[in-house]
């Protein structure tokens, strides 16, 4: 069985939530007469029974922003937009990895997983120095990428990651379908220098520093504003980069001119010094899949392995990072024509090597 969704259409919670609904109706004793009445009353109670009668606002699940709380009044939304660029100047990096440009996107996939009895020995080491996988995931990142020596070491290095928004919803029945996009973005930014001793404290130390990150990521009281301005931000880069595309394939387009100047926010924020904003990589970090498969369900499937990814622009790259069927497993996504020659395979071999010495 082939499921396509576009990434609009849902994020990683919605997609496996869907697969662990369909291992539990392929797996049950139920005949293929009781599924089609399934089928028939979902249908029924979704749809009607004449479809074209059907309101395209009933069929369609809500917008993330719909689900949001919205600022009241000029003051308020004025002072969520001030927040939002502050919060913005804090994004300070300058690590990437070196790319090149290539006309065509061919994108690979690394995968690695952990043995189940030596992803126990792992979580428990996590556990004990007081963090989860998932901010061990930025350490090992930051490690290996640093001691590759691939940047300036006065320079950090920033990772962003996504933010699971489901808990900031206002209205508790969300939609008949659990199928929408509900994430947010966060940043980690750790030092780009690796000490001569100890390294073991180091590690530890920078995974504690990820993890006090998310944390204040997800607890920050302005979530939800920054969220809105952000997706506002992103919609307006994402038309202007669609608008271009097709005027470029029809031959049409011309560079715009510079926008009028006028007043902005921006103009009573505090003068900064200029810092680049690049981030080395992203990190999808689904948590224990385990917990959302509920296999004890479907003891007529043995669920083994999971591969995750999706698709990507040219020159992306995304490690995805979580635990299924007991095992921990990495999967990092890549354009292979985007990056140059080796220094990617680079990178996972490294990143394999402080896995075994820090974690193992």
């Amino acid at each position: 069985m082939l499921f396509a969704a576009m990434h609009y259409l849902g994020d990683g919670m919605a997609l496996h939530q869907c697969a662990n609904d369909f291992f539990r109706l392929v797996a049950s004793d139920k005949s293929d007469e009781e599924l089609a009445k399934i089928f028939e009353d979902e249908w029924e109670t979704r749809v009607g029974r004449d479809a074209t009668k059907l309101r395209p606002e009933s069929a369609l699940p809500v917008s993330l922003e719909a689900r949001l709380a919205e600022p009241h009044g000029r003051f308020q939304k004025a002072a969520t937009e001030v927040d939002f660029h502050l919060s913005q100047t804090t994004a300070v990096g300058g690590q990437t990895f070196a790319r090149r440009k290539h006309p065509e996107r061919h994108t690979v996939l690394l995968n690695k997983d952990y043995p189940a009895d030596q992803t126990k020995v792992m979580l428990k080491k996590c556990k004990e120095n007081g963090v989860s996988i998932s901010a061990a995931l930025f350490a090992l990142c930051n490690l290996a990428w640093a001691r590759m020596g691939g940047g300036k070491p006065e320079l950090p290095a920033m990772m962003y990651s996504a933010l699971n928004l489901r808990p900031y919803f206002t209205a508790k029945v969300l939609n008949d379908s659990y199928w929408f996009l509900a994430i947010g973005y966060f940043n980690v930014i750790l030092p780009n220098f690796v000490p001569k001793t100890d390294q073991q404290k180091t590690f530890w130390h920078r995974a504690r520093q990820a993890k006090v990150q998310s944390t204040l990521a997800a607890k920050n009281k302005m979530i939800v504003s920054r969220t809105r301005w952000m997706a506002r931000e992103r919609g307006e880069r994402a038309q202007a980069w669609g608008k271009e595309d097709d005027e470029r394939e029809r031959g049409t387009w011309v560079a715009p001119p510079p926008a009028p100047a006028g007043p902005s926010v921006k103009d009573i924020l505090p003068t900064r010094p200029a810092a680049s904003s690049a981030a080395l990589m992203g990190l999808s970090l689904l948590g224990n899949l385990d917990g959302m498969y509920k296999a004890a369900e479907y003891p007529n499937l043995k669920l083994r392995d999971l591969t995750t990814g999706s698709r990507q622009r040219n020159g992306a790259m995304l490690l995805f990072g979580f635990t299924f069927a007991g095992k921990l497993c990495l999967s990092l996504g890549y354009d292979e024509n985007g990056f140059a020659e080796g220094v990617v395979e680079s990178f996972w071999e490294e990143m394999q090597r402080c896995t075994q010495e820090f974690l193992a």
